[in-house]
């Protein structure tokens, strides 16, 4: 049951972000790297959009900060946590409403551990095709039961499916947060087809690269399994985590 239901889980979510239209804006990396092997995408976003607080980049070039989207739980959670402890790491974790709902164990822990906890939407529905009204409530509606729930106050939020429009940035601005995107990403989020460890360890540290924001998902068998690994050869090539 467990299985079938995550399989339904991973199959909504790449529905939800499946451009319906033409026009709809959106993220990416690319795959275009600059001699540092940073991506020339990222760093264009960055030039372009870090005056509305939008970051594609971290600002400390021996940092890479490894950040966790949360759109339901998989069991694997608590081992990412037990990892990153060990090995003396803070995270920036992105929730939705219904993970702030139905994981409030997790989430107190991430808290009382020094994690950072972001913002993924209420209902992890696309900024670009929410007027600013919308995009507010989606918004503010969840920053207000992380509050109310949990006493702690978000800053960060990232865009689902990395949806976004210039319009979509302003108003996240003036509700006083940052927008935070990615550097690297990879397919790690299907859970019906996970990279064997191995191949999962050296896409991840063959990525790295000054300033650097990992976009990783905390349903991934693969990265759960992984992390420390990772973590290890990444401070061994002179980055803070």
């Amino acid at each position: 049951m467990k299985r079938t239901f995550v399989s339904i889980c991973s199959a909504l979510m790449l529905a939800a972000c499946m451009p319906i239209s033409a026009n709809a804006a959106g993220y990416g990396q690319g795959k275009a790297v600059n001699g540092q092997n940073q991506p020339t995408g990222a760093l264009e976003f960055q030039a372009q959009y870090a005056p509305n607080d939008a970051y594609a980049l971290t600002q400390a070039a021996d940092s890479i900060l490894l950040t966790f989207d949360q759109g339901y739980e998989n069991g694997y959670t608590a081992k990412i946590l037990d990892t990153l402890k060990e090995h003396h790491v803070k995270a920036l974790f992105f929730i939705t409403g219904d993970y702030a709902k139905s994981e409030p164990q997790l989430i107190n822990r991430m808290i009382a551990e020094g994690h950072a906890i972001g913002n993924h939407g209420m209902r992890h529905l696309k900024a670009s095709e929410l007027s600013a009204e919308a995009l507010r409530e989606e918004i503010g509606s969840l920053h207000s039961y992380v509050l109310q729930n949990y006493g702690y106050e978000m800053q960060y939020y990232r865009p689902p499916c990395g949806d976004y429009d210039a319009e979509a940035l302003q108003t996240v601005q003036e509700m006083g947060y940052k927008t935070v995107f990615w550097s690297f990403a990879y397919v790690d989020w299907n859970t019906d087809a996970q990279p064997d460890p191995e191949t999962a360890k050296q896409t991840l540290i063959q990525a790295a690269h000054p300033n650097g924001i990992y976009l990783l998902h905390s349903v991934s068998s693969a990265n759960a399994a992984v992390l420390g690994d990772v973590i290890t050869e990444l401070k061994a090539m002179g980055y803070r985590l």
